[in-house]
């Protein structure tokens, strides 16, 4: 492959993981999330991962490199801030996107190409349309009205839980009774708030 024909393959390869990012990140991620910090980085994580991949690709080490590149950030951690558990999944949905699109060479067609992104962009927002409406968020409670642990009472504990926090509580567990304070602990599981 000569200089030219090598330089439009990067720049028509990077122009489709951009806009497979740009879907992903913009429109999926950043509709419900409105953190810009992690916006930057996970643009900036694919189009790194991206050319780091692909001009690394000509090396016959693909595989391999790409599964040390995983092991290497699976392990990483940012020592300032915990990054939680979504924008970790968004970080390595990112990163996917960077090595599959550079690594997949002549060997991988560019419908098989299509598929996978169109398959992993369609998830993605299945899944984060499906979490955002169904999500519940597990909160811990200690309550003090030992009457209302009989399971006839259970109706009167919901609905004095709910006035009592404000939330859309859907369901509840009873964890740990302390007959000794007169008090037990609940896990409470309510809607999540995104506004």
């Amino acid at each position: 492959m000569d200089l030219s024909s090598e330089l439009m393959n990067l720049i028509l390869r990077f122009g489709f993981n951009l806009f497979i990012a740009f879907v992903i990140i913009k429109l999926i991620y950043h509709r419900d999330h409105r953190d810009n910090d992690f916006v930057f980085t996970y643009f900036m994580f694919n189009s790194l991962i991206f050319f780091f991949s692909f001009l690394l690709s000509n090396i016959n080490i693909n595989l391999g490199f790409a599964f040390g590149l995983f092991a290497v950030f699976a392990i990483m951690r940012y020592r300032t801030d915990p990054i939680p558990i979504k924008e970790m999944t968004y970080l390595f949905i990112v990163i996917t996107v960077g090595v599959i699109n550079a690594l997949s060479k002549t060997e991988v067609s560019y419908s098989a190409l299509l598929f996978t992104n169109i398959a992993i962009v369609g998830l993605t927002y299945c899944l984060e349309s499906y979490w955002q409406k169904n999500l519940l968020v597990r909160h811990m409670v200690v309550y003090e009205k030992l009457e209302n642990i009989k399971p006839e009472n259970h109706d009167k504990l919901l609905e004095d839980l709910k006035e009592r926090t404000g939330m859309d509580i859907q369901r509840f567990e009873i964890r740990r009774i302390n007959f000794l304070r007169d008090t037990f602990r609940i896990r409470i599981f309510c809607k999540e708030n995104n506004e």
